[in-house]
């Protein structure tokens, strides 16, 4: 992975946020390995695989209220053995334009067919 592979994961993360934005549940799948783990910020639920992570989103999108998160990388470190990256960064959830709940987060990229993905995302959430 290279500089142009950092650029690469800094789209795939704006897409990401838009999806999330846009409760667009079909632009979110693509982005996901379907092996994909989520381990949440406060209370450390593991979502585990695609499927499960789109389902943990529908019903994150059909809140009466619903948080909009958003996902700011700071730092992405490509391997120089093997097609993965991590990307660190920080994260917030809005409902209403008003900030609810922020953190710091990592998330583990693989290019797989051409497109990198997200393998692995940890959150902590610090206020």
């Amino acid at each position: 992975m290279t500089a142009t592979a950092d650029l690469a994961i800094r789209l795939r993360r704006a897409a990401f946020n838009r999806a999330l934005a846009d409760a667009d549940l079909a632009a979110i799948g693509p982005l996901l390995a379907m092996d994909v783990v989520m381990v949440t910020g406060t209370d450390s639920a593991v979502i585990a695989g695609r499927k499960a992570q789109l389902m943990a989103w529908k019903r994150e999108f059909a809140a009466k209220a619903r948080m909009i998160y958003t996902r700011t990388p700071e730092r992405i470190i490509a391997s120089p053995v093997e097609p993965i990256a991590m990307e660190h960064g920080v994260w917030q959830g809005v409902v209403d334009s008003v900030a609810q709940a922020s953190g710091s987060y990592s998330a583990k990229w693989r290019m797989v067919g051409g497109q990198s993905v997200i393998e692995a995302e940890i959150y902590l959430t610090l206020a």
